[in-house]
């Protein structure tokens, strides 16, 4: 599903990014990929994946 309709970018590239990443902040995870720089409505949607996905890491589940 695309989160970004003006960048292009889909839950599955937030996820491959904090996957790869481990973005600590939205503001990490942006400097990885253009989200959220233009009409700003994907950010809700784009953090809310990104937890999601820190939670799935064993690393994280341990902190939570």
């Amino acid at each position: 599903m695309y989160v970004c309709l003006c960048n292009g970018i889909s839950d599955k590239k937030i996820r491959q990014a904090v996957r790869q990443h481990h973005p600590q902040s939205f503001q990490q995870l942006r400097k990885f990929m253009p989200i959220g720089n233009q009409c700003g409505k994907c950010v809700r949607a784009a953090r809310e994946i990104m937890q999601d996905e820190l939670m799935q890491i064993p690393e994280y589940q341990e902190i939570a």
